[in-house]
């Protein structure tokens, strides 16, 4: 027997969508011409699965502050900070990090991915109750398990599950970690955290809240729903990553926990892990300046994903719940959302297909992440694709017109 044959039922699986067309796991861009475009099999489409939300990519700010530092400071770390020390960015960076949430402290992760393993491995340990939204992304439930805690999973964006869960661990040691996320990464909903927030404190749990990817989007300075929910009192951890709205790659840590800095000692992925480059600390330094001083852009993002959520709506299409720059479509199965996704990249319209097990009630997605760089044109020739192809495919009423 080979090692993978206990994955021959996903290989199977695997080798049927590539047969029905472009293989959507495998997209291979001769070119990221910008923050919305790209060459691919030699003709440009419009990028519209790249979570890249306020357009900082190409932004020349960040890109030249990253090149000096690229030149000055070289391409890597080589090493973990524990073993090879912090760079004066490292200790900058967590610096700016705090301050633009109001924590005391931060500590930053080399991926985002990272971030939740090592957070939530750290912790929640052997008998701890971690209590995670049902819908919550790979890397929460990774950490969970490294972690070796009892996990407790309530119905997506249930608030009064919550409650029912936390109130029949009553009585039993251990600490209670409720873990949500700001903008949930399928549908685009977001958390009730108000609701959350209350619960937390009426059982007395504590609260960790990812922001991956609603920092930068939600709220008045852009710090996430923890903010435009006005709860962030409420909220004891704050974990993110730099790879959305901020255009890099990385992840963060904040929280006024007094014994915070034990965890540069006990977080193992940290300790293990080589430390970001100078380079990529410098131009997300850049970025979240820009996001706390330019709030036209989570504007401009705001704008775009309303007209596209709209735009899909008032065709026929099935949407999440609410407009955010996560922009969801419902397919009624695999085979047609294959289709569908195919049809659309030949089109010149790139985005996710999303299939089960990693969709919400098993249901298959086409998954639009909205940008701040994108234009009113843009969006709107996506939308006629959309409808273009939802005729094609029978996936839009008769009577249904986009105008």
């Amino acid at each position: 027997m080979g090692l993978l044959d206990k994955h021959l039922a996903y290989s199977q699986a695997y080798g049927q969508i590539r047969d029905a067309g472009a293989d959507p796991f495998s997209v291979r861009f001769e070119q990221v011409l910008s923050p919305t475009e790209g060459l691919l099999n030699g003709r440009k489409v419009i990028l519209l699965g790249t979570n890249n939300y306020l357009g900082l990519t190409f932004d020349e700010d960040c890109i030249e502050d990253g090149v000096a530092v690229l030149r000055a400071q070289g391409t890597g770390t080589t090493g973990s900070r524990i073993a090879n020390g912090s760079f004066a960015g490292h200790l900058e960076l967590e610096r700016a990090l705090a301050r633009f949430y109001g924590r005391k402290h931060a500590m930053v992760f080399t991926t985002g991915y990272q971030a939740n393993l090592g957070v939530l491995s750290t912790l929640a340990g052997r008998g701890d109750h971690l209590i995670l939204d049902a819908d919550s992304h790979a890397s929460i439930y990774d950490g969970a398990k490294l972690g070796q805690s009892e996990v407790i999973r309530f119905r997506h964006n249930d608030a009064d599950d919550l409650y029912k869960r936390l109130k029949r661990l009553e009585g039993k040691p251990g600490e209670r970690i409720i873990v949500v996320e700001g903008i949930y990464s399928m549908l685009g909903d977001v958390a009730p955290l108000k609701e959350i927030a209350a619960v937390k404190r009426e059982m007395g749990a504590h609260l960790i809240v990812d922001e991956a990817h609603s920092r930068g989007v939600l709220g008045e300075k852009g710090r996430g729903l923890a903010e435009a929910a006005g709860v962030e009192a409420d909220v004891d951890y704050i974990v993110g990553t730099f790879s959305k709205s901020l255009g890099g790659v990385g992840g963060f840590l904040v929280s006024d926990d007094p014994d915070f800095d034990v965890m540069r000692v006990v977080c193992r992925p940290y300790m293990f892990t080589a430390s970001l480059p100078p380079s990529v600390v410098a131009s997300t330094l850049t970025a979240l300046k820009k996001i706390e001083t330019e709030p036209a852009l989570r504007r401009k993002l705001s704008n775009n994903a309303a007209r596209l959520y709209d735009g899909l709506n008032a065709m026929g299409f099935r949407t999440g719940p609410k407009a955010s720059p996560i922009v969801a479509v419902a397919m009624p199965d695999q085979p047609v959302a294959i289709a569908t996704w195919n049809a659309l990249l030949a089109s010149g319209v790139y985005l996710n297909l999303a299939l089960p097990p990693a969709t919400p009630d098993m249901q298959p997605l086409l998954r639009s992440s909205v940008s701040a760089a994108h234009t009113e044109a843009q969006i709107d020739e996506v939308l006629a694709q959309f409808e273009k192809v939802g005729r094609e495919f029978g996936l839009l009423p008769r009577q249904a017109a986009h105008g």
